[in-house]
């Protein structure tokens, strides 16, 4: 659940008194008139302020050529930051999602909308950090990711996001394999953590993938981001060392006329398929239901985190043809390429004059469709990544796959044991680092994310 919330609150900051300094939030609006008006004598002249919010809503509205251009065109542009003027962006500091969801016991960044930023770094419990120091650790990581997701800063802060709001700030915590054996709790461990399969495609570096613990932090300001990212790196120390960090993006909310399903590195709509919380199956397919053996998990969920590098330079030498007809799907909108628009179901069974299928038999979206797969499906929450150049001169860019089901065997494993034998968009790609984590519900009010396990 996210809501509007106030900027940033900072223990002991002075609020400037009227007359002694710009007040927090949007500055009063300007009209041309005064902006063109001229001086008395003597007189020192008015100046217009911008904030960078209303000034990325102007961009929004007139475009930069407005606010580059002098004289009755800088007036405009002026004119244009009122606040009747559109401003597409200025809600984007304010909006806090809950660290418990009122209606349902799961984590934040799950069901999330998509954040513009991303974070995701795994930790490996330090020696002789046993059980109880886990839960010591998990427990000061909770208050503080509740303290930042809020919008307030914790203590000896580092003022890295002091000026912002919430930002949408999300932090989800979660378990690997390893974490059970380390901290005594075995038996603890659910069947649907043990390791994933060996793919055809895959080309793991075992120090990127896995950990004893994992988070992954979501905002849609990249100070905000880091600023929680720091934070509880920080507060790792003694307990837990750092195994690996990546980090991603996604398009700013707002950058679009309308919202609209993400695009990934390679020119097209991802995630048009996503199962929807509106389906009626939704939860049964996401989260662990109550017929768990492991009670710790009722309400959790499983991530599989990959590392999956795009060759960008060979995939940019497709015409736009072949690239539909490896994907299934129009690059423009997202339409299958048997008609419609993004959200119209493929017609799989649909033949061109040719006799072929209009989806042809090996393109991706047919491949990963349920309907493909016994109506497995997966709620795919990806971000993108880009690591600067290979030493071929070839980007180093590519998607952090995330995905989220109540069991990965039926889910992820099913589904891409079938696009191992034969998509269309596989070589097209390198799966470089790899990881599977347990993902409890969330904290009772109060309490940290993982008690029930390491209390119970």
């Amino acid at each position: 659940m996210s809501k509007q919330a106030p900027g940033r609150k900072s223990p002991g900051k002075k609020i400037p008194e009227p007359g002694r300094g710009p007040r927090p939030g949007p500055a009063a609006p300007a009209t041309a008139d005064r902006a063109a008006a001229p001086a008395p004598d003597g007189a020192d002249v008015p100046t217009v302020e911008l904030s960078r919010r209303r000034l990325l809503g102007t961009v929004g509205a007139v475009g930069a050529a407005g606010l580059v251009a002098g004289g009755a065109g800088g007036a405009l542009a002026v004119t244009a930051a009122r606040d009747d003027a559109p401003a597409a962006l200025t809600s984007i500091g304010s909006t806090e999602v809950a660290f418990r969801e009122e209606r349902a016991a799961h984590q934040a960044g799950i069901t999330t909308p998509l954040q513009a930023n991303g974070h995701l770094l795994a930790f490996d419990l330090a020696p002789g950090t046993d059980r109880k120091g886990a839960a010591a650790l998990l427990r000061r990581w909770s208050r503080t990711a509740e303290e930042l997701m809020a919008g307030r800063t914790p203590d000896a802060d580092t003022a890295v996001a002091l000026d912002a709001g919430p930002s949408s700030l999300t932090v989800t915590f979660g378990f690997g394999h390893s974490f059970f054996g380390r901290t005594g709790l075995q038996k603890k461990r659910p069947v649907q953590l043990d390791p994933l399969p060996d793919f055809s495609a895959d080309a793991l570096d075992p120090g990127r993938g896995n950990g004893d613990l994992w988070i992954q932090i979501g905002a849609d300001d990249a100070l905000v981001a880091f600023h929680a990212l720091r934070a509880l790196q920080k507060e790792a120390a003694g307990r837990a060392r750092l195994r690996w960090q990546m980090n991603g993006f996604n398009r700013t909310p707002g950058a679009t006329a309308h919202p609209m399903t993400t695009r990934n590195l390679m020119g097209q709509v991802d995630g048009t398929n996503n199962p929807r919380p509106s389906d009626s199956d939704f939860d049964a397919r996401i989260f662990v239901g109550r017929d768990t053996d492991q009670e710790w998990m009722r309400g959790g969920s499983f991530a599989v985190v990959r590392r999956i590098r795009m060759l960008l330079d060979d995939w940019e030498k497709r015409s736009r043809r072949e690239q539909e007809r490896v994907i299934g799907r129009r690059k423009d909108n997202g339409a299958p390429l048997t008609g419609g628009s993004e959200t119209t179901p493929m017609r799989l069974d649909e033949t061109g004059a040719d006799g072929l299928p209009v989806i042809p038999a090996n393109a991706h979206a047919r491949i990963a469709a349920p309907e493909s797969n016994q109506g497995a499906a997966m709620l795919r929450r990806p971000f993108s990544f880009h690591d600067g150049f290979r030493d071929d001169g070839a980007p180093d860019a590519g998607l952090l796959f995330i995905c989220w089901q109540a069991d990965p065997l039926r889910a992820f494993t099913q589904i891409q044991r079938k696009l191992d034998r034969g998509d269309a968009l596989s070589p097209f790609l390198r799966h470089e680092a790899s990881g599977l984590y347990a993902v409890p519900p969330a904290a009772a009010p109060g309490d940290y994310v993982g008690r029930p396990l390491l209390e119970g």
